[in-house]
């Protein structure tokens, strides 16, 4: 679905809406969207067509829309569309912006001054770059991603695990290894020449949606080409907003998006860890009847202790939390205490975070 101009209130939820990307944005309500990623014109500064040695017409972008007067301009219509941006994000929300050597300093610099906190950037690595033609340079093989929140006290999405079980069990690194868009994913035009002449990977949308977003989360996408941030989202059970100015782009990203077919719920759950677990603290399982005052609690070597009504713990001469109990127990300098101790069913030992588990099922 295609809207024309800003929605000033509501969201245009999984459509493209064709306009100028400042004033779309200008339009939309205020702390509206969890995450933008932004793939703005790179200013490549190309001057005349580039040929392979045989003589042969490269494929460039030369469009109209990548062409600026000088740096002043370029400078200030990115800081216009991400003070715009930022106005849109969620106090929570964060920003991805992708671009080259000839503009993310300059973007890296104009998302400091307006108040976003860079919290990574990440080198995407190319498998299969396109060669320097004219030998006169290295070639171009990686881009770079800036990866910022909103402000320095924003709580971003970031689900580590799930990045961590991408990257088989290993923590994610900050170079990405991927192939640049090619073979069958590569829109054509009718002409047979590239729908789009700088068209993202699935697989980089992918890592990124799955790493700093959650199912039903709201994307926003001000420079929507043909679509590959909504291919994605759509993928994975997220929301989008794509604003985009050119009408071919918009009639390609919407037959692509008509062919996408979402996976099921089910396989849209990703990895998480223990700190994304709700917190449980230890007097619930007391308030709650799963264990009561008085009660004796056992660790490996035998020793008890008691529970209070608070929820705190009592052995010998010793009282507190039951991390604080068991710290002092083993004379150590701290203590999992869910671990750490047991309660007594028919005469067996049952760690209590079995209880703790038991409530946080309740939770989800």
């Amino acid at each position: 679905m295609t809207q024309s101009g800003p929605e000033a209130a509501t969201l245009p939820l999984d459509s493209i809406v064709r306009g100028d990307c400042i004033e779309v944005m200008e339009g939309l309500p205020e702390s509206s969207v969890d995450l933008i990623f932004a793939d703005p014109p790179y200013n490549l500064q190309l001057k005349g067509d580039l040929h392979r040695p045989e003589g042969s017409r490269v494929d460039a972008v030369d469009d109209d829309w990548d062409r600026f007067a000088s740096f002043e301009t370029y400078d200030a219509f990115t800081r216009a569309w991400l003070k715009a941006a930022r106005r849109v994000l969620k106090p929570d929300g964060a920003i991805w912006v992708i671009g080259s050597y000839h503009n993310i300093f300059r973007v890296g610099a104009s998302l400091q001054d307006a108040g976003y906190w860079i919290l990574n950037d990440v080198v995407w690595r190319k498998t299969n770059p396109m060669p320097n033609f004219r030998g006169k340079r290295l070639t171009n093989a990686h881009e770079t991603l800036i990866w910022a929140a909103k402000s320095e006290k924003s709580r971003y999405t970031f689900n580590y695990d799930a990045l961590k079980a991408l990257n088989e069990g290993t923590q994610m690194r900050s170079d990405w290894t991927l192939p640049i868009c090619s073979g069958h994913e590569r829109l054509k035009g009718a002409d047979g020449h590239k729908a789009h002449p700088t068209q993202k990977p699935q697989s980089l949308l992918h890592r990124v949606l799955v790493g700093s977003t959650d199912p039903g989360d709201v994307v926003l996408d001000p420079f929507f080409g043909t679509g590959t941030t909504g291919t994605v989202a759509k993928m994975l059970g997220r929301r989008f907003i794509g604003i985009e100015r050119e009408q071919a782009y918009i009639d390609a990203a919407e037959e692509r998006l008509s062919r996408v077919r979402p996976y099921e719920k089910a396989a849209l759950c990703v990895s998480q860890g223990k700190r994304s677990e709700p917190r449980v603290p230890f007097g619930t399982l007391v308030e709650r009847g799963l264990l009561r005052p008085g009660e004796t609690l056992v660790n490996s070597k035998g020793v008890m202790a008691k529970i209070r009504a608070d929820g705190t713990l009592c052995s010998d001469k010793l009282t507190g939390s039951i991390h604080q109990v068991g710290a002092a127990i083993d004379g150590a300098p701290s203590c999992n205490g869910w671990t750490y101790w047991s309660f007594i069913r028919d005469g067996q030992r049952v760690p209590i975070d079995s209880l703790r588990q038991q409530i946080r099922a309740e939770l989800i």
